[in-house]
């Protein structure tokens, strides 16, 4: 099987296995998962959906966290780790889309990557979920579950990942294949246990790459 072929597969396997799957992290405005998405590294999507509330019940809008001090927002957010350079990233963030955006999120990949503490992870993201377009999202799940199944080759480099699922994925299938990757990955293709590929929707077409 190539791997168009298997990518293909898996999209459907996965698509009628979680057809419900979407981003994890809470958010009603673009703006809100920008932060939550930095907030997201190296902690629990379920942790930051707890704490952004509190940093929202101070801080209800772009222009709000703007003028915050950056250890205002630290000392809501340090429950997530990394608070001083989170929350410094988030403020600066937040000056610019209140100075140069009038408080929107730019619809441009290009223009996301200029923003403090924002990668291509998060910049994929903003474009699949808030703006609706052709994206790859290489979160830790993706590139594990990419390996394992065979759609690429022992790549662990998150931008390596994305470029190489971009020649086999269907541009509109990217940002929701990503989306059930991530529920696959919590809930059967596990990384800190042996993965459950006795209930795996896709054991017979896995290559079981990688680890």
């Amino acid at each position: 099987m190539t791997k168009e072929a298997l990518a293909l597969e898996a999209i459907d396997r996965l698509k009628k296995e979680y057809p419900d799957a979407d981003c994890t992290l809470d958010y009603d405005q673009a703006w809100k998962l920008l932060v939550s998405v930095r907030l997201a590294a190296q902690c629990t999507d379920a942790r930051v959906n707890v704490v952004v509330e509190k940093l929202y019940e101070k801080f209800p809008d772009v222009k709000a966290l703007a003028n915050a001090l950056p250890e205002e927002i630290e000392e809501i957010v340090k429950p997530c780790g990394l608070g001083h350079s989170k929350a410094r990233d988030i403020s600066a963030c937040m000056k610019i889309l209140d100075e140069k955006y009038n408080g929107k999120v730019p619809e441009d990949f290009d223009a996301l990557l200029k923003l403090p503490g924002v990668g291509r992870k998060s910049a994929n993201l903003i474009m699949g979920d808030v703006f609706h377009k052709p994206a790859i999202v290489t979160d830790t799940h993706c590139i594990r579950l990419s390996n394992r199944i065979g759609l690429v080759d022992g790549i662990k480099d998150p931008k390596k990942v994305e470029m190489a699922l971009w020649k086999i994925i269907p541009p509109e299938e990217g940002s929701d294949f990503c989306h059930r990757l991530v529920w696959h990955g919590r809930d059967v293709c596990t990384a800190r246990t042996k993965p459950h590929c006795d209930k795996c929707c896709l054991e017979d077409i896995c290559g079981k790459y990688g680890v």
